[in-house]
Formats: C-alpha cells, sequence, structure tokens
C-alpha cells in the first residue's frame, strides 16, 4: 500500500498527470478541437473532389458543344427555349 501511495504523490507522476490532463481538456488544441478540426478536414476534402468530379464534366460537355452541332442545338433548345424560323414550342412544366 505504501508503495502506491508513495507512487501517486512522486512530483514526476502529478506532474505528468497535470500536464495530460492540461493537453486534453485545458488547452486551445484540445482532443474535441482536434476532433472539430478533422471532420471539417474531411468535409472540404469531400468538397474538392466533387467540385473536382464537376469541372471534369463541365469540360467534357465543353468539348462536346464546341465540337458537336447536334450536341449545340439541343442544349440551345432546351436551355434557353431557342427554335427555328419555322417552329413553334410549347413548354408544359410540371408542378
Amino acid at each position: 500500500m505504501k508503495k502506491v501511495v508513495r507512487f501517486f504523490t512522486n512530483k514526476f507522476v502529478v506532474t505528468t498527470a497535470i500536464f495530460a490532463a492540461w493537453m486534453l481538456w485545458f488547452d486551445q488544441n484540445d482532443m474535441g478541437s482536434q476532433r472539430e478540426r478533422s471532420r471539417s478536414l474531411r468535409e472540404a476534402k469531400d468538397n474538392i473532389a466533387y467540385l473536382e468530379k464537376e469541372i471534369a464534366r463541365m469540360e467534357q460537355e465543353h468539348h462536346q458543344l464546341t465540337t458537336n452541332p447536334g450536341k449545340l442545338e439541343k442544349f440551345a433548345r432546351e436551355q434557353y427555349k431557342m427554335k427555328r424560323d419555322n417552329e413553334d414550342i410549347y413548354v408544359i412544366e410540371q408542378k
């Protein structure tokens, strides 16, 4: 029993315990902050990956629009409701 009490009253053990408690709960870089930063970093990386895929898709679509006149006409008709001179367009929207 004396060894246990002597161990816990050792100045190095007490200092280490205080330091560990300070670093885990009271420091500005405590465990909660680290976990939040890690989550934020993961979300940013996921967002970057999504945006890179979108950029690749848009570049491919741009390439198709500049090289294929059929795709360009389809895009203009669908997005901007353009028509030829001898056509009528009826827009049906669902609610």
